[in-house]
Order: C-alpha cells, then sequence, then structure tokens
C-alpha cells in the first residue's frame, strides 16, 4: 500500500471512530466502533493494490452510509436512556474539567 493509500486508510478510520461517537443509542455505537476496527484490521493484510484500492472505496462509501444514519438516529432518539448510557455519563467527568 502507498503511502498516501496509507495515509488516507489512517483518516478514514479516524473518522469512522469520530461518526460512531456521534450515536445517540450504546448499542450501535459500540458495534460500529468494533466493525470499524475488525474491518480496517482485516484491510491491512491487503497487499494488492488495486484491492486496497478497492476497500478504501468502499470505506468511503460506508463513512458516508454512517454519517446520513447517525443523524436519523438522532431524529429518533429515546427520551429514556438505558441503563449502560446512564452509568456512563455518571462515570464520565462533567464538560469543562480536567484531570492531570
Amino acid at each position: 500500500m502507498s503511502t498516501i493509500a496509507a495515509a488516507e486508510a489512517r483518516s478514514l478510520f479516524r473518522a469512522f471512530l469520530r461518526g460512531g461517537r456521534t450515536f445517540p443509542y450504546y448499542n450501535i455505537k459500540e458495534y460500529i466502533l468494533r466493525r470499524a476496527r475488525e474491518g480496517f484490521r482485516e484491510g491491512a493484510l491487503a497487499k494488492d493494490p488495486a484491492e486496497a484500492a478497492k476497500l478504501l472505496t468502499l470505506a468511503r462509501d460506508e463513512l458516508a452510509v454512517m454519517k446520513r444514519q447517525s443523524i436519523v438516529y438522532g431524529l429518533y432518539e429515546r427520551p429514556i436512556k438505558n441503563v449502560l448510557e446512564i452509568e456512563m455519563e455518571k462515570r464520565s467527568p462533567p464538560a469543562g474539567s480536567r484531570t492531570l
């Protein structure tokens, strides 16, 4: 894989991680993060440049779908959170606080 393709793959991976965090539902958020890690790990094994280009195109398309789905899920967000989301909010530091 060329250095340009590797840089684009890293950029797409970070975009998947950022995009996955925007989903309002815990289960979907974790699924997307897990699939991004697994997919890019599998894609790192591709040796053929044509296959790597095909995988990058697929990743770009999937990123666009994920962004659209995030917007749709945000429109229909539940007013009541599940237990995991409530526990995560309790554990996360308040906005603006810094830990050293």
